[in-house]
């Protein structure tokens, strides 16, 4: 409000001033008297302040067209002038209109018209970082690698555009499959920018790809520092991490850091299932059988696995079979369930106590029927001297039966034999899971060694073309003295045949079999109880 009243106080003021200086060059009598050789020229006042403007607009004018000879030839000079910061602000001008209409093709997919403004822009801009970006990433979408390869370097000369580049040259080696180049070029990015979160996750599958335990722990130490992962998760990953560094030093010969290393990663993800059963083992071997269970309980409250029985019965190997079932109780029995009365049965089988391992079994074969229940209740048929056709009946079963639990991969639900860090079929981080598979088809891949443990005459390879196909064999004469039970794996038998082989005769004898099924000269009890799965019962 003040400002605008001081204006409008000095336009007036003005006016009023203008009004008053014409008034009074009116009053004046007295004029100008101009002689210019025998002419006179007399100016009243009212001319001659007229005079005066004009000769003042004359002297303005010349001022003008000299400044603009001075400057045409300091133009012409090179020197920079006011014409040259004209031209100059219509390219620049032209150049930031090519590099947008650039960039927005780029944006639409739209390659080669984003690669000709940018050249365009490149020619009309002085300064490059914008136009090199925007050629390197319009070369890299229409394939041209060696232009974008080429840009992007010119990229690492401007310091605000280092990073930019390294990352698209890391990009570029990814997409060639060079993974030891774009894990180096990674670990100099992340050094010019250290909390850039996409890179330390590149950086960190980089590394696990290539086997860098140590370096992938490095990583993952850094992005926990910066906030992004929670504590737990942090220690879940670092003990995979270290569980396959330990796997790497054991295959290299370093039993004792692989050992330690094992013991760290139990110390940081005691649930972790692997990372028990290596600690056990490792306490195991360094004498010291007390922590090496507790372990293995700890790790059995949280998931029951027969990995964790495994090394488990690893602990005492020189105990006998009815030994090895009493210690075992107590673990079994503080988390009831399928794989508690799975592991028991099978404990009893190796004790040759096959009534009670059906009573342990129970009805888990009709509530929760599984390839290993199916091939378990063979055993115990077959340990109590059961007809053949009732064992071939159960493996019948069991080769159509659920999976059971497998390590399942939560990202692609590919299923694997053993546990892994990364999952072999998409390429993702600590995603396995001991589950239930929604494919039900199949043989389990955690359990195909079990068919070999109950029969217990197949060799490894008739074992493998069991599982692969079918071979019809001859049909075998029924025994004059047994008659055959109707009810007994119905329409299976011809199958049921080719599953389970012919009965062996003598077990030292290579596993030899008769063609008679009601020949019983051997004792039915004799079973190749060392391959049972991976238990080493």
């Amino acid at each position: 409000m003040f400002w605008t009243v001081l204006k409008i106080v000095l336009f007036l003021a003005i006016v009023a001033g203008l009004v008053l200086g014409v008034e009074a060059l009116t009053n004046q009598e007295a004029g100008l008297r101009i002689a210019i050789a025998n002419t006179e020229f007399t100016l009243g006042p009212v001319q001659m302040a007229i005079a005066a403007i004009l000769l003042v607009a004359l002297l303005w004018v010349l001022m003008k067209l000299v400044g603009l000879l001075i400057a045409t030839l300091r133009f012409i000079n090179g020197d920079d002038t006011a014409i040259s910061r004209y031209f100059e602000r219509n390219r620049r001008k032209r150049g930031l209109n090519a590099l947008t209409d650039g960039f927005l093709a780029l944006a639409s997919g739209d390659g080669d018209r984003a690669l000709n403004k940018g050249r365009r822009a490149e020619s009309l801009m002085e300064e490059q970082t914008l136009t090199n970006l925007l050629i390197a990433q319009a070369a890299q979408a229409k394939g041209n690698t060696q232009m974008a390869e080429q840009y992007y370097k010119r990229l690492l000369d401007d310091d605000r555009a280092r990073f930019v580049g390294v990352q698209g040259l890391m990009a570029q080696q990814i997409e060639a499959g060079n993974d030891t180049k774009a894990r180096k070029l990674a670990e100099t990015a992340l050094s010019l920018r250290p909390g850039h979160a996409p890179t330390q996750d590149r950086l960190l599958a980089l590394q696990n790809q290539a086997g860098d335990w140590p370096g992938a722990r490095k990583t993952l130490l850094e992005t926990s520092r910066t906030g992004r992962l929670p504590k737990p998760v942090f220690k879940r990953r670092d003990a995979v991490l270290t569980l396959q560094q330990a796997a790497a030093e054991e295959a290299k010969g370093n039993t004792q850091v692989a050992q330690d290393l094992a013991i760290e990663a139990n110390k940081e993800s005691p649930e972790l299932i692997p990372a028990a059963a290596a600690a056990a083992r490792a306490l195991a071997n360094r004498g010291k059988p007390n922590p090496a269970s507790k372990v293995i309980r700890r790790a059995w409250k949280a998931q029951p696995h027969p990995e964790l029985a495994q090394a488990y019965a690893a602990i005492a190997p020189d105990e006998t079979a009815a030994q090895r079932a009493t210690r075992f109780e107590w673990l079994l029995s503080t988390v009831p369930g399928p794989e508690a009365q799975m592991t028991r049965a099978e404990l009893l089988i190796a004790a040759e106590d096959f009534p009670g391992a059906r009573r342990a079994i129970g009805t888990l074969h009709e509530t929760h029927p599984t390839q290993r229940v199916m091939t378990i209740m063979a055993a115990i048929e077959r340990g109590e001297g059961s007809p053949d056709a009732v064992v071939r009946g159960w493996l019948a079963r069991a080769l159509i039966a659920p999976k059971g639990p497998q390590w399942v991969c939560d990202n692609c639900a590919h299923e694997h034999a053993s546990w892994q860090a990364i999952c072999g079929h998409c390429g993702a981080f600590d995603t396995l899971s001991w589950k239930e598979t929604a494919d039900t088809s199949g043989p389990s891949a955690t359990g195909t060694e079990m068919l070999p443990l109950i029969v217990g005459a197949l060799p490894p390879a008739e074992a493998e073309a069991a599982e692969a196909e079918t071979i019809d064999p001859e049909p075998e004469a029924p025994a004059p003295e047994m008659e055959e039970p109707a009810t007994e794996a119905p329409d299976a038998t011809t199958e049921d045949a080719d599953i389970a082989g012919e009965k062996p005769q003598d077990p030292k004898a290579g596993n030899t079999q008769s063609a008679d099924p009601g020949a019983d000269s051997e004792d039915p009890k004799v079973i190749d109880l060392a391959q049972t799965r991976r238990m080493g019962l």
